[in-house]
């Protein structure tokens, strides 16, 4: 939203003294905080009247998220304006520095006041205890607290995980529409039931929760007769659709029935009683991915089933066993033709072909869609290479600790190795943790990497292994002892300054021969 203020009568203009005029950017990060915009323009205007600003423009992004600048209409507005050489203001004022957006990477925060500083707009943050006038203490402080904005996001999105995964384990619904034969009942605190939700409705009491129950004994029947058709009719998902459609039956969204939803049905634990939460992830809003099934949280038995578990193993087997009987081959060749078809994959495009195997067999048989899709020549608009990276740098990460270890006994070290935490104790006297951190590459064309240290484990001193930019090879090695580490995630550029540069080595010798001599040494 952008509200223009510059429309003033001439009196006014004659009454008071010229003011330099200014633009105002203002945001909420949900629209449960109603007041926010307006409180933060109420300390941004007394500010203006003080160093004698005008507001003449507002920018408003309402129940927008400082993640990603993507969706931020205002924000890009702003920009814009300022780019193209159409704001007629010399400064933007913000609330504080942490409006611009909660980025993981603080560079992106940095990015967007450089880019109004080179069309030569000011940008004050009203609400600071510091001048944002280019010293070195405004730089630093500004600096930490981009970092600081980003950190909270991680911390509150780690704490928001953690609370619902406990709640999916208690047996509680989370989120999402109830699905067909089935439907969402709010419960209390103590478990009784208080009310069935529609669709689109939310619970509105903070302690109040939502399970699953049978819906319609006529949408039971549905979904049981669709696993007779499949387990014992041996009809396929696209004939049990033109069976249903033929009869007039609609989905839970009011629309004919597809090979796909007919497939979800038959997939979904849901209908056999379980709870399974967290099959997809989009934390921070960075990337959308598809979560193994280890990494699935889940209460099996939370809910009334509506079919027998017997009949949901016996549809399972026969999707399963499709894919058993087609070679690599033919299934690469018939994602090729959905490919020359559609132009596009997707699970859910993959799971409404005909006589293909399912997304997830894919993903079983090539270890990840995305290896798939590779094979076939599709790349996805987003960059999801960073997930085939973290599991080549975990298979890397035995082969460092025994190197480590070997290192260290041929230094004349004693070390022995936690099997189930991978911590290193040496000589009795000081433990050790090694991990191996991924090279980023920004937009900016920089590298950054993100240690992420042990906190929970306390390890005296951890082994940082920089990666390289292709993430083939070690870059380089930093030596972190912990009474010099407080944060549980250091973000390292090329080049950090003397106080961290004083820990880097370009090898693991510096590593051995300071660990065959204990007790720890001191910080360097």
């Amino acid at each position: 939203m952008v509200i223009d203020w510059s429309q003033r009568g001439s009196d006014a203009a004659q009454q008071n003294p010229p003011k330099i005029r200014a633009a105002e950017y203002v945001r909420m990060s949900t629209e449960h905080q109603k007041y926010s915009t307006d409180n933060q323009s109420a300390v941004i205007r007394r500010y203006a009247e003080k160093r004698g600003y005008e507001i003449v423009r507002t920018y408003a992004d309402e129940g927008k998220s400082g993640l990603r600048l993507v969706g931020r209409d205002a924000l890009q507005s702003l920009l814009d304006d300022v780019e193209r050489g159409r704001a007629d203001y010399a400064a933007v004022l913000v609330y504080d520095v942490s409006r611009w957006g909660r980025f993981q990477d603080p560079d992106e925060a940095a990015e967007i006041e450089l880019r109004c500083k080179r069309a030569g707009i000011l940008v004050h943050y009203c609400a600071e205890q510091f001048e944002n006038d280019g010293s070195i203490g405004s730089s630093i402080v500004k600096t930490v607290k981009r970092a600081m904005a980003g950190e909270y996001s991680r911390e509150l999105s780690v704490k928001v995980f953690a609370g619902q995964a406990n709640l999916i384990r208690l047996g509680y619904r989370q989120g999402g529409a109830a699905g067909y034969g089935l439907r969402r009942v709010l419960v209390d605190q103590t478990g009784k039931p208080k009310s069935e939700l529609a669709r689109g409705e939310q619970k509105s009491i903070a302690t109040d929760r939502v399970i699953l129950v049978p819906g319609p004994e006529a949408e039971i029947m549905v979904v049981r007769e669709i696993y007779d058709h499949f387990t014992s009719g041996g009809r396929s998902e696209q004939e049990i659709a033109g069976i249903l459609n033929s009869r007039g039956v609609l989905t839970d969204l009011a629309r004919p029935w597809t090979r796909g939803t007919v497939h979800q049905i038959l997939i979904n634990e849901k209908y056999i009683g379980n709870n399974v939460w967290g099959r997809t992830s989009f934390k921070l809003k960075q990337v959308h991915c598809r979560n193994p099934a280890s990494a699935w949280v889940r209460a099996d038995g939370s809910f009334q089933p509506i079919v027998e578990a017997a009949s949901f193993e016996a549809a399972r087997a026969i999707i399963a066993a499709r894919s058993d009987r087609l070679s690599d081959e033919r299934m690469l060749e018939l994602l090729s033709e959905i490919l020359s078809r559609r132009g596009y994959l997707s699970g859910i495009i993959i799971d409404e072909a005909e006589s293909c195997p399912s997304s997830s067999s894919y993903s079983s048989r090539f270890g990840t869609l995305l290896r798939a899709y590779a094979l076939v020549g599709f790349v996805p608009d987003r960059d999801y290479r960073y997930l085939e990276i973290n599991r080549a740098l975990r298979r890397m990460h035995p082969g460092v600790i025994a190197e480590a270890m070997s290192g260290i006994e041929r230094a004349g070290g004693l070390v022995v190795q936690d099997p189930t935490t991978d911590l290193l104790s040496i000589n009795d006297e000081f433990t050790a943790s090694i991990v191996v951190v991924r090279c980023i590459n920004t937009a900016a064309g920089s590298l950054r990497w993100k240690v992420r240290l042990d906190t929970a484990l306390e390890p005296d001193l951890t082994v940082a292994v920089r990666m390289n930019q292709t993430n083939e090879h070690p870059h380089d090695y930093y030596l972190l002892p912990r009474l010099d580490m407080h944060d549980a995630v250091l973000r390292l550029c090329e080049f950090n300054g003397l106080s961290l540069d004083a820990y880097r080595f370009d090898s693991l010798s510096r590593f051995y021969e300071m660990a065959a001599r204990a007790p720890l040494p001191e910080a360097a």
